[in-house]
């Protein structure tokens, strides 16, 4: 596995071993950051590590999503909305965790249940059988 390409690349196609393995990859990470910056600055820092995976976990849902043959621009409003979400908590605007804001509860209803049908979508269910306009089928080259 090119961990490079997985991470960094939006070319190409890969299955659904290789979405586990990598999104499960950079969890672990974000997880172990989210627990180190919330030591020192709480949720304002957390929310701009958060915003630093979102590349790498964009890159590899765009591939997985090839597989798929899926419209980006769905993955563009789950990762859009997710950003708008770090964003507010960056600026104060999120509210707390005990009080959150009504503008954030209004993103994060329906991001959560938009973010899940994405994950069974992309996680769950097999790609395209044979080449697409992304590449070959991945699972057909191992």
């Amino acid at each position: 596995m090119d961990w490079a390409q997985l991470f960094n690349g939006f070319h190409g196609r890969i299955g659904r071993q290789s979405f586990w393995i990598g999104m499960g990859v950079l969890a672990v990470a974000e997880i172990v950051a989210h627990l180190f910056t919330e030591q020192f600055q709480g949720d304002r820092l957390s929310a701009i590590v958060d915003l630093a995976f979102t590349y790498p976990e964009l890159a590899v849902a765009i591939k997985r999503a090839h597989d798929r043959d899926l419209p980006l621009w769905l993955l563009g409003i789950f990762f859009g909305g997710g950003a708008l979400l770090d964003l507010l908590t960056v600026l104060g605007w999120a509210g707390s965790d005990e009080t959150p804001s009504m503008l954030s509860l209004a993103i994060a209803v329906p991001f959560t249940v938009f973010g899940l049908a994405l994950l069974i979508e992309l996680g769950f269910r097999r790609g395209t059988v044979g080449p697409n306009q992304y590449g070959p089928d991945p699972i057909a080259n191992t």
